[in-house]
């Protein structure tokens, strides 16, 4: 490996937040009128951002057709989702196992550590704190913060042209198909986890560098060239 800069996704990758927005969505469906849905269909419609996560629970399924909803329909519902979202204590969202640890390592091991995810960045700080993590990332970026989203590569991109990194001495982390696409469309090394978001689909059929089914193994992997 012997990489600088460690480009994070953050649901499913580090953190566990089915359980919020699985209440996020159906508060949204209930104001809406519409039936809810149990956690684990809500499960399969995250990882590609809150517009499609609301856009599929409208439908209630993962492929939205195209004339199927209406801009002000989406519009409408996606504030609705924003608003209970917000309201959530956030209490139900968690680590995955020894990340906590394991990004501390990786800091103190003198790895530059950046977060890019497809969450809307306004939630991104909140959580951040909640786990103490506000200091251990040089770069976060959220869905929103460019016109694009991954698995677009602009967002990777972004990150290495501000920290001043090159794409070689940088590696992608998450846990499914829009992060491994991501960085291999910025010809960028990626390593992938199991244990996340990915639709059901394994990471490992996308071809990352190299996979872990957890994320201590993932972190003593990458520590192997410090050793």
């Amino acid at each position: 490996m012997n990489k600088q800069l460690l480009i994070f996704d953050f649901d499913g990758t580090l953190i566990d937040s089915v359980p919020d927005l699985a209440d996020a969505t159906n508060a949204m469906l209930t104001t809406l009128g519409k039936d809810t849905y149990p956690i684990e269909t809500i499960r399969n419609w995250i990882g590609n951002g809150s517009r499609l996560l609301v856009e599929r629970a409208l439908v209630g399924k993962v492929e939205v057709a195209e004339g199927e909803l209406t801009v002000e329909e989406a519009d409408h519902a996606e504030q609705i989702f924003f608003e209970a979202y917000k309201n959530l204590s956030g209490s139900k969202t968690v680590a995955y196992p020894d990340v906590d640890d394991g990004l501390k390592k990786l800091h103190a091991a003198g790895y530059t550590l950046a977060l890019v995810t497809n969450k809307p960045i306004r939630f991104v700080p909140k959580i951040l704190l909640s786990f103490g993590w506000q200091d251990l990332f040089s770069e976060v970026m959220g869905g929103d913060s460019l016109p694009v989203k991954k698995p677009d590569p602009t967002p990777l991109l972004h990150v290495c042209e501000t920290l001043n990194v090159s794409v070689e001495q940088s590696v992608m982390i998450g846990d499914s198909r829009n992060d491994m696409l991501a960085g291999q469309n910025a010809n960028m090394d990626t390593l992938g986890l199991s244990y996340g978001y990915n639709y059901g689909q394994d990471i490992r059929e996308l071809n990352p560098t190299e996979a872990f089914d957890h994320f201590s193994d993932l972190v003593a992997w990458i520590m192997k060239d410090k050793a």
